[in-house]
């Protein structure tokens, strides 16, 4: 298993960055690769990605979620094999640190050749990168899921 830990600070609150992040069906628009997220229940997502001409279908099952804490996965059945762990950290009033930490199986030969050279980190910095500019832009979440799991 490779694992990867990768934080951004994003200038909206705690809860703004937490309210958006639950919203998994729009995270095509800033993570490069994912093409669709379905929410099938309050803790089942069904994933649709392709990356470097891969395509791949799975289904990740949220095992942990603590509003304006903490969000944590692990994928079920599928190709991808993956865990991990999104926690948001108030900086102060209007700055949160989003720090996401994933360990995964890169699979076959390609995507070890692709992990030795690092295109899971810079794929991971870009993703949030694209969060912190998404959710700046907006200035306000598209929705949010306050339950606890």
């Amino acid at each position: 298993m490779s694992q990867l830990e990768e934080s951004i600070e994003v200038n909206v609150p705690v809860r703004t960055a937490y309210n958006q992040w639950t919203q998994f069906e729009s995270f095509p628009r800033f993570m490069e690769g994912v093409e669709r997220i379905e929410q099938r229940t309050d803790t089942l997502t069904h994933w649709v990605t392709k990356v470097a001409g891969a395509r791949r279908e799975f289904d990740a099952e949220i095992t942990e979620q603590i509003p304006d804490e903490r969000v944590a996965w692990t994928t079920v059945g599928g190709e991808a094999r993956q865990a991990g762990v999104v926690t948001f950290h108030r900086i102060d009033e209007n700055t949160t640190k989003v720090m996401l930490q994933m360990d995964f199986d890169p699979g076959d030969f390609t995507e070890n050749v692709g992990d030795k050279l690092g295109f899971p980190r810079r794929q991971v910095t870009g993703d949030l990168k694209r969060f912190k500019e998404y959710i700046e832009s907006r200035g306000t979440e598209t929705g949010g899921w306050r339950g606890e799991v």
